[in-house]
Formats: C-alpha cells, sequence, structure tokens
C-alpha cells in the first residue's frame, strides 16, 4: 500500500473518530445526562435490567466509551459497548418506528463498525503507546 493510501486512512479514522464521537458526547450522552441524571428510572429498560442500570450502562458506553475512541485510547474495546448501545437502540427501541427513527443508530453503528475494522490509526493515543 503507498503512503499516501496509508496516510489517508489514518486520516479517515482520526475525522471518523472525532467527529461521531465529539456528535455523540455532545449531541446524545450530555443531553440524556441532564435530562435523567435526577431521575433515572424514567429511562427506558429495553433489555429488562431495569431503567436505571440501563441508564448507566448507557452513559459508560456514550460518555466514557465515546471519549476513549475520539482520543484514539483503547479503541476497539471502547467500541464494543458503543456497538451494542447502538445495536439496542436500532433493534429494540427504534425497530417499530419509521425508518428516519432508525437511521442515526444505524449511521453510528455502520461508522463504529467501520472505525472497529479500521483500527485508530496514525493520530491515536494507542499507536503513541505503540497498539
Amino acid at each position: 500500500m503507498s503512503s499516501l493510501a496509508v496516510l489517508s486512512t489514518d486520516w479517515a479514522a482520526l475525522v471518523l473518530r472525532v467527529i461521531f464521537c465529539g456528535l455523540l458526547l455532545y449531541n446524545h450522552a450530555f443531553v440524556k445526562f441532564a435530562l435523567f441524571r435526577d431521575n433515572p428510572d424514567s429511562f427506558p429498560d429495553p433489555l429488562g435490567f431495569g431503567a436505571a442500570p440501563s441508564f448507566y450502562l448507557v452513559m459508560f458506553a456514550e460518555m466514557i466509551c465515546g471519549a476513549l475512541v475520539m482520543l484514539g485510547l483503547f479503541t476497539r474495546p471502547a467500541l464494543v459497548p458503543l456497538i451494542i448501545t447502538m445495536t439496542v437502540a436500532l433493534l429494540r427501541i427504534h425497530w417499530e418506528n419509521e425508518i428516519t427513527d432508525k437511521e442515526l443508530p444505524l449511521l453510528y453503528l455502520a461508522v463504529y463498525g467501520a472505525i472497529f475494522m479500521l483500527g485508530p490509526g496514525r493520530f491515536s493515543v494507542d499507536r503513541r503507546m505503540g497498539y
């Protein structure tokens, strides 16, 4: 593979990580946290764990794992909870809804899958740490 192709892949990984995880943090995680922090029992419970545990699992995925992926730190392991969260959102929360409601979790799921396959790229903490 040419050095230009490798560099393009590294830039693509960086852009995907920063934009999609930044949007997830800003538009979803922080909003959910503000809405439900005082009443996590009002959060949806799609898997039967209870509303509060579901809230905390989603917050872990979206806030902690989202930030890790954005930095490129423990990228592939941090993507697993995000992929699971988007799969549950797609199949359990939005499945019966119109395609417009499914579009966002499907888009995030596709991008997280692509980042998982691409890896974090050269511009990541993982690469600096030798992973």
